[in-house]
């Protein structure tokens, strides 16, 4: 009843509870969004810059190949303009055309506008290409402007209209000296062309290439980023929750000593101070239970003690000779007040077991001279039976409580002495394991049955193969080895085993 009643106390009346509504901070599910955003963003801005790099990249791409492209048209313009030229140069000689003149000028007008584009486009192309080609067209023009009482000069452009009087007739050695060079002077800025194409070429390629490896780079340094940070948020988000949870077993386990301390979100340092004032609160009442257990047992004790007595004072007919009947009843009166005496003190015991266990001395102890003595001491009880105690294994030092352990291992001795057939053979093995010191306990009676596997450890539980002969136990040995390896922070379970029994202790290697 009083457990019942304390646990019914409403939980705002915990001022540990009332105090953590103030905390600042996020909640778990706000720095859980947090993280998925901040990785969110990471990877977008880097997709997005990917693809404004290759926007940009394909933009200077087409820009190339256009310039590439006007680079050819204005090489071969030039080109076909100074055939034209020469064309028209060579008919106006034969037939004494000014049309053919007129021809001239105007396609001499359109190379010169192919020639300032190549000039524009091509800036390591040497001068002298560019002067030496306008010079040589020059020349042919002033051959073919050469006429009789007139002076030479250069056209403004075309010259239209009729013919004019008295023009003394070009000579063809000038006109024909002057074309030799220019198709040379085209071929060169043809290939001034192909250079400067193959050079943006390059230069495109290195800087594709360039942004390649940065692109890589960036991806590689996202991704390698965004598993840092997810592995960053995943262990510090998950860091309070194994807490709380290894909080819960020890509650679970009647472990009220060590406080309980959650860091991290807002919501869960909240929820980690409700479980401290709940360890508080059970650790409350597991103390009352004792008091009361310790005033029950006692007020029980003293009209118990009154009956054993008065038992033992009819079984010595101090009141009168007994007839057979009432000598029966003297004995069953005596057995059961024995027994309950038992059972009392089994249960203060067990309960002070469960008290001291939360109060650990913890030293550095040799596991093999620890078993040898606890052997040694129940050396009576083992060689009555004619069993035969095998320890396998060398030194194993653990830092443990020695008085305490020695109790864990009493009592698996006892529990494999009381069971084993006689002339029997009872193996402790010390062993490493991962970390761990592990001690196996092996006899050779009838083990335990699968029904009472999962209740074995239990206090004041007795399993269906009991040994012939032998009185029954109080079922708390078992029960008391478990609380007292809890408390060393290690594991005690029972091995399936093809017969016996084999229970198996492991305990964190400390040394």
């Amino acid at each position: 009843m009083l457990k019942q009643a304390a646990l019914q106390q409403p939980v705002s009346r915990s001022p540990a509870i009332r105090s953590a509504g103030m905390l600042p901070g996020l909640s778990f599910r706000q720095l859980l969004l947090a993280a998925f955003l901040l990785i969110a963003a990471l990877l977008s801005g880097t997709s997005v810059h990917a693809l404004f790099t290759l926007e940009r990249m394909s933009t200077h791409s087409r820009e190339t190949a256009g310039q590439a492209v006007r680079l050819t048209e204005e090489a071969q313009r030039l080109a076909e303009r100074t055939v034209a030229m020469e064309r028209s140069a060579r008919q106006y000689l034969v037939l004494d055309d000014p049309a053919f003149r007129d021809r001239y000028a105007e396609a001499w007008q359109q190379a010169k506008a192919a020639l300032a584009e190549l000039r524009e486009a091509l800036p390591q192309a040497p001068a002298e290409v560019f002067n030496a080609w306008n010079s040589y067209s020059e020349a042919a023009w002033t051959v073919l402007q050469a006429s009789e009482g007139q002076e030479q000069v250069a056209p403004p452009g075309p010259v239209r209209g009729k013919r004019k009087p008295e023009v003394r007739k070009p000579d063809p050695r000038a006109l024909f000296q002057a074309f030799e060079h220019l198709p040379a002077l085209n071929e060169q800025l043809a290939q001034e062309s192909k250079r400067e194409v193959e050079r943006r070429n390059n230069a495109l390629s290195d800087d594709l290439e360039r942004q390649r490896k940065m692109l890589t780079f960036q991806v590689i340094g996202a991704i390698v980023l965004a598993v840092l940070l997810a592995f960053w948020f995943g262990l510090w988000l998950s860091r309070p929750l194994a807490r709380m949870e290894m909080a819960i077993g020890r509650l679970g386990e009647n472990r009220f000593d060590q406080p309980i301390e959650v860091k991290g979100p807002a919501d869960l340092r909240r929820l980690g101070q409700q479980l401290d004032w709940l360890r508080r609160r059970l650790a409350d009442l597991e103390a009352e239970k004792s008091r009361f257990l310790r005033h029950v047992s006692h007020e029980l004790k003293t009209p118990l003690a009154a009956l054993c007595e008065g038992a033992a004072l009819l079984d010595d007919e101090v009141a009168g000779k007994l007839t057979d009947s009432q000598r029966e009843i003297s004995r069953i009166l005596r057995q059961n007040t024995q027994s309950l005496q038992t059972q009392i003190e089994d249960l203060l015991r067990y309960n002070e077991v469960a008290f001291d266990a939360q109060h650990i001395n913890r030293l550095p102890v040799d596991l093999r001279a620890l078993l040898y003595k606890v052997i040694d001491d129940q050396r009576l009880q083992w060689v009555a039976r004619d069993l035969k105690i095998e320890v396998e294994g060398g030194p194993r030092t653990a830092v443990l409580d020695p008085d305490k352990f020695a109790v864990v291992l009493a009592n698996l001795l006892s529990n494999a002495v009381r069971f084993s057939p006689r002339g029997g053979t009872i193996r402790f093995v010390l062993s490493d394991s991962e970390g761990r010191v592990r001690i196996d306990c092996v006899d050779q009676g009838p083990g335990v049955a699968a029904t009472d596997a999962s209740r074995i450890f239990d206090p004041f539980y007795q399993g269906l193969n009991q040994p012939q002969g032998a009185r029954h136990g109080n079922g708390i040995g078992l029960s008391i080895v478990r609380e007292y390896v809890l408390a060393h922070d290690g594991d005690v379970r029972l091995v399936p085993a093809a017969a016996g029994a084999h229970f198996r202790i492991e305990l964190p290697d400390e040394s």
